[in-house]
């Protein structure tokens, strides 16, 4: 399943990026990317990708995570990851995202959080 991405701000400098499908290598990886970067040159300090509906997230796709979270740091802003599912939140945490980037259960709670 291709990825595809809704934005959509909640607040004058957070964005939420909703994404459903696979975070993978290829176009997908690139989406989040390019997205995220258009966020950040757009001033957005605060960022969450809504995970809900992400199905599966490859190397690839972690490694763009840390790169979207790196970007956002060096932009004085801040990455949270929300509503991840179980096999995806398992996947984060063996890769140790969730010491670089905090994990909420729900997107509301990751803005709450800023």
């Amino acid at each position: 399943m291709q990825l595809t991405i809704q934005s959509k701000r909640v607040e004058p400098d957070i964005a939420i990026l909703e994404m459903s499908g696979r975070i993978t290598m290829g176009n997908d990886s690139l989406q989040v990317e390019w997205n995220s970067k258009q966020l950040i040159a757009d001033n957005h300090k605060k960022l969450v990708f809504d995970l809900t509906n992400v199905s599966h997230v490859d190397s690839t796709g972690i490694g763009i995570i840390v790169m979207v979270a790196g970007r956002m740091k060096e932009a004085g802003g801040q990455l949270r990851l929300a509503g991840a599912s179980e096999h995806v939140e398992k996947m984060l945490r063996l890769t140790s995202i969730d010491k670089i980037v905090g994990l909420y259960p729900t997107t509301n709670s990751a803005v709450q959080n800023f």
